[in-house]
């Protein structure tokens, strides 16, 4: 058998590995990040402006903001081919009070995603960038390369004070050092459990924390190691590569993934395989979000197609991966596997066969054949084959 890991993951500087080639560039990064302080900076002084501007009743105060999805739970995959995009979540918090200053909570919500798409409006057209607008969400395109969703919430008054007079306090300790880090200024901690909802353009307001699946997988991978997040990032680049757009969701391959994962010491190849094999089944049995039974993540997916059924055909697609991926690792060419790999990842999949290992058994078997006398045969003409 063909330990095919260094070629997912490895250390050793300089070389080309699956995980490595998914993380975007320094530059893209550090662009990304720039762009996200730019439309936080829009919204916590344009959000309690404009507001006033148009003469809404009362006083709004200036936003503030914690960062989710895949960027936070460090799982965010650099675009595999176009049209994909690089999508960063930035949540946009007010204190509940703000909807007591309308007459309905539904208009309050409506006012809210006016009133931000208004604050930003400068700074996209300054910038080039693009404006849209989802169900749950404000989307700030920025590039091909990348989009910023922005979710509105709404938290208790009294936790949204305590939580101004934190960042306050934590901002000028990390002045008095000339220092500034987001991780630092951002604690998750302090952002109330009582009651959060979220701004919808059809619904109002919906009950919605982001926090706890953010807990919930950040257990999971202190638990199980980070092998966990790379095999779920292995997950959504084989997604990336199979569907330019659509397929499972990143959290249902994560509460998918989560619980059929067991480490496999310095061999990712194995570990992903493991869980490939057992994903199928998962799918058609139902995923349910991990922080809350009565949500299925299936049912979403299903939804989202009316004349496809998208579960069965993620579930097909990852037993063609879990069959290729077992017949690369029992390839007998190590320039064989890295194709079908490539198959299955695209380019970013390092095609370095130098670098492919061979197992203790098929060791054996290799010195085994190698030492054994030639045996004259008879002379038969044999088809050609294919493998897929």
């Amino acid at each position: 058998m063909l330990n095919l890991s260094a070629l997912f993951y490895t250390e050793v500087e300089h070389e080309p590995c699956l995980f490595g080639n998914l993380n975007l560039r320094d530059d893209d990064r550090q662009d990304i990040a720039a762009a996200k302080n730019e439309v936080r900076m829009a919204l916590r002084d344009g959000i309690p402006r404009v507001y006033a501007a148009e003469g809404h009743p009362g006083k709004v105060p200036q936003p503030r903001f914690f960062t989710q999805g895949s960027w936070a739970y460090k799982t965010l995959n650099a675009p595999a081919q176009e049209p994909q995009q690089a999508d960063v979540d930035d949540g946009c918090y007010l204190p509940l009070g703000f909807l007591t200053l309308t007459d309905s909570p539904s208009l309050a919500a409506d006012v809210f995603f006016g009133v931000a798409e208004k604050a930003l409006a400068d700074l996209v057209k300054q910038k080039g960038w693009k404006l849209s607008g989802k169900p749950t969400c404000i989307r700030v395109e920025i590039s091909d390369l990348a989009h910023i969703d922005i979710p509105l919430y709404a938290i208790p008054d009294k936790e949204f004070e305590t939580l101004v007079k934190a960042e306050t306090t934590r901002r000028a300790a990390l002045d008095g050092i000339h220092a500034f880090s987001e991780a630092t200024i951002e604690s998750w901690d302090e952002l109330p459990s009582t009651k959060v909802l979220l701004a919808h353009r059809v619904e109002g307001w919906i009950h919605s924390d982001p926090r706890p699946v953010k807990e919930w997988f950040v257990d999971q991978v202190e638990t199980r190691g980070e092998q966990l997040r790379r095999v779920v990032r292995y997950l959504k680049a084989y997604r990336d590569w199979i569907w330019k757009s659509g397929g499972p969701s990143s959290i249902l391959l994560m509460a998918a993934a989560a619980p059929l994962f067991v480490k496999q010491d310095r061999r990712d190849d194995q570990a992903l395989l493991d869980v490939v094999k057992q994903l199928p089944s998962a799918l058609r049995r139902g995923v349910s979000n991990p922080i809350n039974p009565q949500e299925s993540l299936t049912d979403r997916l299903r939804a989202s197609d009316d004349e496809v059924d998208m579960v069965e055909e993620a579930a097909l697609q990852f037993e063609d991966l879990g069959r290729r991926l077992q017949a690369a690792l029992d390839a007998g060419s190590a320039a064989q596997a890295c194709t079908w790999m490539q198959g299955l990842f695209g380019p970013r999949f390092p095609d370095r066969p130098d670098r492919v290992k061979v197992g203790a058994a098929a060791s054996a078997v290799a010195a085994a054949i190698a030492a054994s006398p030639a045996i004259a045969g008879p002379n038969e003409l044999v088809g050609r084959t294919r493998a897929g």
